[in-house]
């Protein structure tokens, strides 16, 4: 088995992983294993240094939402409403969304002027099940999480197209700017289902 699909394996078992986990710690590991997938993919087109951002900067946003979760009840996860319910059907779904990668990979390799299927293929899915897990929830935490996901899946795919040093630090404030609001989000429930009670 070659690099690559070891490298595409670890995206999906991450993206996957943050779709089926239910404890929020689980949920903050799997996000910093799934920036260190990204750190790998932009490393096939930025320089070191800068592909380094990806990964600081997803850790420091996992950090703010752990740390913020730290601190709420556990009572605060019942929060979650989804229409279709099970383990089943998202394993159904996240299937769906590697089946369309999987259909689509070669031909946006080809527009994107050769970034390489790995990385195509890597981002695509990264943008797909952020986007599958943003469909799927409305709890704070996973809706922060979708959002990272899919944003991350978006860096890596513009990484083939973008070397700046400003774009760069553009995204890693936009995805420190999801943690904060994330993170004050999950306070501000908190505190309304704290008052209500």
């Amino acid at each position: 088995m070659s690099l690559s699909w070891i490298i595409i394996l670890l995206v999906a078992i991450t993206s996957v992983g943050l779709l089926m986990a239910r404890d929020w710690r689980w949920l903050i590991i799997l996000l910093s294993a799934q920036y260190v997938t990204v750190f790998i993919l932009t490393l096939q087109n930025w320089p070191l240094g800068m592909a380094s951002v990806k990964v600081v900067t997803g850790w420091m946003g996992a950090t703010i939402l752990g740390m913020t979760r730290s601190g709420l009840p556990d009572e605060a996860d019942d929060g979650e409403i989804k229409l279709p319910q099970g383990r089943l059907f998202h394993l159904f779904a996240a299937g769906i969304v590697a089946s369309i990668v999987a259909a689509v990979t070669p031909r946006v390799d080809t527009m994107m002027a050769d970034a390489g299927s790995m990385v195509t293929a890597g981002s695509l899915l990264l943008i797909g099940m952020g986007l599958l897990h943003l469909a799927l929830t409305d709890q704070v935490l996973r809706v922060a999480l979708g959002l990272m996901t899919l944003l991350s899946g978006f860096e890596v795919l513009y990484s083939a197209v973008e070397s700046s040093v400003l774009v760069a630090a553009l995204l890693a404030v936009i995805n420190l700017g999801l943690a904060l609001v994330g993170a004050y989000l999950l306070l501000a429930s908190n505190a309304k289902e704290t008052d209500a009670s």
